[in-house]
């Protein structure tokens, strides 16, 4: 691990895991507490449509994913929030849609697009300083709003009915939450891609629940099993011929049951001590 270490590509993607950790802890873990994770299904998947689109136009398609994002993910806050839709039957639609039209603009593409895969499935190894420094600049903002917002946000996470008859700014705090989230989603599809992103904003806080119910302790815990996961996996594909992203999520899945299991020893004990 050491050696490779000294190779600037392993370097970088240490590096990434660390910052997308921190950012995918702070957003995942609103999205659990609001139980949106479905939401960031539907959002994920209709990035592919921006990504579809911007190598039909020969423009970056992590820009055009990152627009699909946020107007997605605004549309579906707008949509449940005014009531004519259900939330599940829109994100039911922005899921299809989005996938619907990457697949029409991926066929209509000239040529064969390589770098498809590494969007759909991740390649954590590709990288760049630039990358790191995207990440890091979006991981100091939203961790910025965190520490400004962090009262309201947490209302607005647990019960918004009563932040809005309690006077806080709701509907700005789950605008701007909603934005961060989806540029998270888009950021993190480097890491894992798409196919494999929900575990990536999941997985860590539904562990870190098992330990606390406070929203301040499930995301520092988040970040910790974050990390954990993506560097083993990452240390684990380095000796196994297994692309990262899948064992990154396979590491966070094990993490998860251990968790759970730990958990039910706990309960187990705590009753019997009762008895």
């Amino acid at each position: 691990m050491g050696e490779l270490l000294g190779y600037s590509f392993f370097a970088n993607a240490v590096w990434g895991v660390l910052i997308i950790a921190v950012a995918a802890a702070m957003t995942g873990t609103y999205i659990v507490a609001r139980r949106l994770v479905a939401i960031s299904g539907g959002i994920t998947h209709a990035c592919f449509g921006g990504l579809g689109l911007g190598y039909y136009l020969g423009m970056n398609p992590l820009l055009m994913a990152g627009v699909f994002a946020v107007v997605s993910s605004l549309g579906v806050e707008w949509l449940s929030g005014r009531g004519r839709v259900r939330e599940d039957s829109a994100i039911a639609v922005v899921w299809s849609a989005g996938m619907a039209t990457g697949v029409l603009f991926v066929f209509l593409t000239p040529g064969y697009v390589p770098e498809l895969n590494s969007f759909l499935f991740g390649n954590i190894l590709n990288i760049s300083r630039w990358d790191l420094c995207v990440f890091g600049l979006f991981t100091v903002l939203s961790g910025g709003f965190f520490a400004w917002k962090y009262r309201e946000i947490v209302a607005c996470a647990f019960d918004r009915d009563f932040a809005a008859v309690s006077g806080l700014p709701v509907r700005f705090i789950t605008t701007v939450m909603t934005v961060i989230v989806a540029l998270c989603i888009v950021l993190t599809i480097r890491l894992v891609g798409v196919m494999l992103l929900m575990s990536m904003l999941s997985l860590p806080q539904m562990t870190a629940e098992v330990f606390t119910r406070r929203f301040g302790g499930m995301m520092k815990l988040s970040m910790v099993f974050s990390a954990a996961g993506s560097l083993g996996g990452l240390a684990l594909s380095a000796y196994v011929d297994v692309p990262c992203s899948a064992l990154i999520v396979i590491v966070m899945g094990v993490m998860f049951c251990a968790a759970r299991l730990v958990g039910a020893v706990w309960e187990r004990r705590g009753a019997r001590e009762r008895i």
